[in-house]
């Protein structure tokens, strides 16, 4: 299969300003038969590129054993007539198609006739013809394109008989049978593994072995999946992550020993093994665990402060609960551990609220009482002014 962009580009029309956007146009041939696919493309990046052989696979139904493409960027980074550099996308593509890409030389279009020779006749039959009609989508372009299409691949030869059609019949069954799934698009990028044993790519976090840290990496991304190789290897996969920023996609076998404990604990572990000590001890657990906008953050405050119980008993461990919840609703570790280091559990259990009262005490023996003078009002005879 020979392909290329056609030099002549077709148009469309911008919406609202009118303003004429200009589409490249890939065509492919099959030099056998002549027979010929085109597509319309708002540029001739490596994704339209890849798309575009994809639908021209699709389209005559098989894959040929060998794919000629120009010297083009998207396709070919380092040109040479002995060891072409193929694109690490496109070279992907041709691996999952199971046909090898073949570069011309450069400044060598007759190594493609049959492409230069179709690209010429169908911009004179579809592109010139199409020229005087208004397209204002790319979707209502191509329609009007594979219609030209039809009318051309179906045109009889000149000089023998048949059409490109009915060589293509012949053709079709020497084809390689396409496999069960296209090719799924994917993009290439380096990556540093941070110390936290993820990767940082498109603002999502993506764990690989910890043995990695420090490392860079290849990534390889598809539209479903987030691929990583050291040296060739792979060495970790996950599903692509969408929506918003800075999420985590981690694998457990990825994470040092000491890590991997963490992940065994929850919530629910956390308030069971609490309300084994008391209802207050587990009040305290669920508050802690309210206190932090990530759940995972109050993990280890609330081991420590399990773990309380085996130093000081389960049962001070609960008084000091109770204890620490008459005086803030969200009590602290460090209260609570300072409750049972200073021993004040053990006081006033019957009614912790009582160490907030302050006792009453009769303050009348050392009031001062003003009388009416102080205040501007004259003194009643025989009437003392209580000074």
């Amino acid at each position: 299969m020979e392909v290329d962009w056609a030099g002549d580009t077709a148009f469309i029309l911008d919406n609202i300003s009118e303003k004429p956007i200009p589409v490249y146009v890939f065509v492919a041939v099959l030099p056998c038969s002549g027979y010929a696919y085109t597509e319309g493309f708002l540029s001739r990046n490596l994704d339209n590129w890849i798309s575009a052989h994809v639908h021209a696979y699709q389209f005559f139904g098989g894959i040929t054993r060998l794919l000629i493409p120009d010297n083009l960027k998207t396709g070919v980074e380092k040109a040479n007539w002995y060891s072409p550099v193929i694109n690490k996308t496109y070279h992907e593509m041709a691996e999952h198609y199971g046909t090898a890409v073949i570069p011309t030389g450069v400044r060598k279009p007759k190594e493609k006739a049959s492409v230069e020779r179709a690209v010429g006749m169908l911009s004179t039959w579809i592109t010139a013809a199409l020229r005087n009609r208004q397209f204002f989508s790319l979707d209502e372009l191509n329609k009007a394109m594979w219609h030209k299409l039809t009318d051309f691949n179906g045109k009889p030869f000149q000089k023998k008989p048949g059409s490109r059609e009915s060589a293509f019949a012949e053709e079709q069954p020497f084809l390689i049978p396409l496999p069960a799934k296209p090719f799924e698009l994917s993009t290439w990028k380096i990556a540093t593994v941070q110390l936290n044993y993820h990767i940082a790519c498109d603002k999502m976090n993506y764990s690989v072995p910890y043995e990695y840290i420090k490392h860079k990496v290849d990534v390889r991304l598809t539209q479903h999946m987030v691929e990583i190789f050291y040296k060739g290897k792979r060495i970790a996969s996950h599903k692509r992550l969408y929506g918003h920023c800075g999420q985590y996609s981690t694998n457990v076998e990825h994470m040092p020993e000491k890590h991997r404990l963490y992940t065994q604990w929850n919530a629910e572990r956390f308030i069971r093994w609490a309300g084994d000590i008391g209802p207050r001890t587990e009040q305290t657990v669920k508050a802690i665990l309210a206190s932090r906008k990530v759940e995972q953050q109050s993990y280890k405050t609330c081991i420590a402060l399990l773990k309380l119980a085996d130093a000081y008993s389960a049962t001070r461990l609960e008084a000091a609960c109770e204890k620490a919840l008459c005086y803030h609703s969200y009590p602290s570790f460090r209260s609570i551990k300072t409750i049972l280091k200073t021993g004040s559990d053990k006081r006033v259990k019957e009614n912790p609220r009582a160490l907030l009262e302050k006792p009453e005490k009769d303050t009348q023996q050392y009031a001062f009482i003003r009388g009416k003078a102080y205040y501007g009002e004259p003194l009643v005879q025989g009437e003392d002014d209580g000074e």
